[in-house]
């Protein structure tokens, strides 16, 4: 088989299909959970705790004023960015724990859709009656 064909064969498969689906969307849930972190959730935290931005608190490193807003202290040099890194980490755990519920509940429908196992089917009357001969003769 040469390696076109097995690539192919690959790539043509169901899971890889869905598998490229799911990134895809996953790409734009992503954009819609920082949207929804950036806009909504991190303003309303900056309000509650003193009305400061958490994307702009940071360390500067390299000598710059900490009065400074975050772009202009990176344009003078090293700084630590923690505030964007508390707002990444948010996005993470809003998004983690989105994830969790959609699989949660595709796993509650696919246990729900599946039948419950059949009994075993009952045995016919010849096969008892020749297990009965058996167990007498065996006496």
């Amino acid at each position: 088989m040469s390696v076109i064909s097995e690539f192919k064969q690959f790539a043509l498969k169901g899971n890889v299909m869905d598998l490229a689906v799911g990134v895809i969307i996953g790409g734009a849930f992503g954009k819609i959970v920082s949207s929804l972190v950036d806009d909504v959730i991190m303003p309303i935290v900056g309000k509650i705790f003193g009305g400061f931005d958490f994307s702009n608190l940071y360390v500067p490193l390299n000598g710059q004023s900490a009065d400074l807003a975050l772009a202009e202290a990176k344009k003078l040099g090293a700084v630590l960015a923690y505030g964007n890194f508390i707002t990444i980490v948010l996005n993470f755990i809003i998004l983690a724990f989105i994830i969790f519920q959609m699989v949660k509940f595709m796993n509650r429908l696919k246990t729900a859709d599946e039948p419950a196992p059949a009994a075993p089917a009952p045995t016919p009357e010849d096969i008892v009656l020749l297990r009965e001969i058996r167990d007498s003769l065996k006496k």
